[in-house]
């Protein structure tokens, strides 16, 4: 099995910063999109940043600027630095990795998310 753990959230005023971090970890062969989704309260859950494993970036339009998506291949572990956050930001941030593992002696390339990190940021 793979699992995915967040950890980084939490409470800072607008304008400041976090940083999350998801390892990833498990049978795994291959991570190849890593990234980082957010749901605010009552709302759908949608792509905040993501990333390739050759390095390639997506953003929101809302993160561009201000956040920074990178990760470390070695580690299986995708970090996502939010800077001049604003309330507008908060939210469930949930990682989201694409990976291929080995299950039971055969390959599985599937979907996989953590349970989801709060971040909240104060007016």
């Amino acid at each position: 099995q793979v699992q995915l753990v967040e950890s980084g959230g939490g409470l800072v005023q607008a304008g400041g910063s976090l940083r999350l971090s998801c390892a990833a970890s498990g049978s795994i062969i291959s991570t190849d999109v890593m990234g980082w989704y957010r749901q605010p309260p009552g709302k759908q859950r949608d792509l905040v940043a993501r990333i390739t494993n050759e390095g390639s970036t997506n953003y929101a339009d809302s993160a561009k600027g201000r956040f920074t998506v990178s990760r470390d291949n070695a580690k299986n572990t995708v970090y996502l630095q939010m800077n001049s956050l604003k309330p507008e930001d908060t939210g469930v941030y949930y990682c989201y990795g694409h990976v291929l593992s080995a299950i039971r002696g055969s390959l599985l390339r599937d979907d996989y998310w953590g349970q989801g990190t709060q971040v909240t940021v104060s007016s």
